[in-house]
């Protein structure tokens, strides 16, 4: 059974940063595409950040060179480091196995001052 936890949420200030863990179990950590959603107030989720299998890494144009998606696959660990946060970057984050399909229960992320 995958089980994916996410951790690191909470509330920071504008300008403030967050390092949000997923740790999974129950499946091929190494060979499996991971990434990071994010599901806003009154909005669609999105997909933030992908890190494949090789380390390759995609992010949504709104979060590049402020988040840094990694993988630690000997600790089976996904992260996003969250730098410059703005409001607008408050939301539920949830990790996702991306060819398994499962998703953690996710993360709340709140940017207030």
């Amino acid at each position: 059974q995958v089980q994916l936890v996410e951790s690191g949420g909470g509330l920071v200030q504008p300008g403030g940063s967050l390092r949000l863990s997923c740790a999974a179990s129950g499946l091929i950590f190494s060979i499996e595409p991971m990434a990071w959603y994010r599901q806003g107030p009154g909005r669609q989720r999105e997909l933030v950040a992908l890190v494949a299998a090789s380390g390759g890494t995609n992010y949504l144009e709104s979060v590049k060179g402020r988040f840094t998606i990694s993988r630690d696959n000997a600790k089976k660990v996904v992260y996003l480091q969250m730098n410059s946060l703005k409001p607008e970057d408050t939301a539920i984050y949830y990790c996702r196995a991306v060819q398994q399909g499962s998703w953690g229960q996710g993360t709340q992320v709140t940017v207030s001052s």
